[in-house]
């Protein structure tokens, strides 16, 4: 029996890949890593494990004294730190036995850190709203200056590291966006950005050595918990809508294959809309599955076993179409404390009275 580790285990990113590699029905082990007790006493895994957080001193040892003790076949990682940490990592984790399915540490470094996204993009003549990185207050003025719509507003977000959203600010006011960076200590970290809309999509894709395996782009019909934040974001999708587009396709390849000239993992390609209607790459979460990857697995597309198939068993998906192979229309409705549902425009319009 192979065995396959997960780390973040009972967080909702990790386990909607470990819920799908059990649906896959393949018979590996699944062994969940993860440094929250509470979150691991929820998670589906097999079996589970307490390590510390990866930026702890502690995690490097846990990790490989956790590799040593169950010798697992591969071992994926579910979140930015995380998987920058593990990247770092790589040779001692390969020189354990382990397999690993990721881009290469450069890559997975630019990706990370938005700014340097943003960069490549601009340099390759992708279409992105202007950033400006914050430095300083002088910074800040000039974003308000130069980038502000006709609101005079902007968009400020933390860009050198994290995730939902992380310090994700829509403001018009210079002193509170000074205060607001104050609070984060985030000089340096924070970008400001030309106002995009709302709409926001997804490509996400799985690469094997330069080649294209899988392809499928999901529009986001909003967040949850949004009405709680200043942004409006939280990183947590609470909609998800199955979608296809040649334009989002072009520019997903084009996001993608300007960072990386030999694709290899995960890349999910976010983009928001512009005013003109033209889908902006905003980052790639990079050799990680987005959160609602089990919105995929019900509706008949499970790219985790995909993924572990190609890199355990040298075993390549049969598929009529590599991009987008999911019927458009499909729902994934999702709640706290609720099981999520498959469903379409059509079914809920059958079910759902009007007042």
């Amino acid at each position: 029996m192979k065995k396959i580790v997960i780390a973040g285990a009972g967080g909702a990113p990790s386990e909607g890949v470990i819920l799908s590699l059990i649906r896959a029905g393949g018979g590996e082990e699944i062994i969940g890593m993860g440094s929250e007790v509470f979150d691991l006493a929820l998670s589906s895994a097999h079996k589970k494990y307490h390590v510390p957080y990866c930026y702890d001193a502690a995690y490097e040892s846990a990790l490989l004294k956790l590799l040593s003790k169950e010798k697992p076949d591969l071992i994926h990682f579910q979140n930015d730190a995380e998987v920058y940490s593990a990247s770092l990592l790589r040779e001692k984790i390969l020189a354990a036995g382990v397999k690993l399915y990721m881009p290469t540490h450069n890559v997975i470094e630019t990706c990370i850190n938005k700014h340097k996204s943003y960069e490549v993009w601009k340099a390759h003549g992708i279409k992105v709203p202007e950033n400006i990185l914050i430095h300083n207050v002088d910074d800040l003025a000039r974003a308000f200056e130069n980038l502000g719509d006709a609101n005079g507003m902007i968009w400020l977000r933390v860009v050198t590291t994290g995730a939902g959203g992380k310090g994700a600010l829509p403001t018009n006011d210079f002193e509170f966006a000074k205060r607001w960076i104050d609070h984060f200590k985030g000089w340096g970290e924070f970008a400001a950005a030309q106002m995009l809309t709302s709409d926001t999509v997804t490509w996400l894709s799985i690469w094997f050595e330069g080649e294209l395996v899988v392809a499928q782009t999901r529009k986001r019909k909003g967040w949850t918990h949004g009405n709680r934040t200043l942004s409006g974001v939280t990183g947590v999708t609470k909609t998800g809508e199955t979608y296809s587009s040649e334009t989002v396709d072009r520019i997903a390849l084009d996001t993608i294959r300007s960072i990386d000239t030999k694709p290899h993992g995960i890349y999910g390609v976010d983009m928001t809309y512009s005013k003109e209607g033209i889908p902006n790459p905003t980052e790639i979460n990079i050799s990680r599955f987005f959160t609602t990857i089990l919105f995929f697995t019900e509706a008949g597309l499970n790219m985790p076993e995909i993924f572990k198939d190609i890199i355990l068993y040298n075993k390549f998906p049969l598929l009529d179409k590599k991009i987008n192979p999911l019927p458009d229309g499909l729902l994934w409705c999702r709640g706290m404390d609720k099981t999520p549902r498959l469903t379409t425009e059509n079914e809920l319009s059958k079910e759902i009275l009007i007042a």
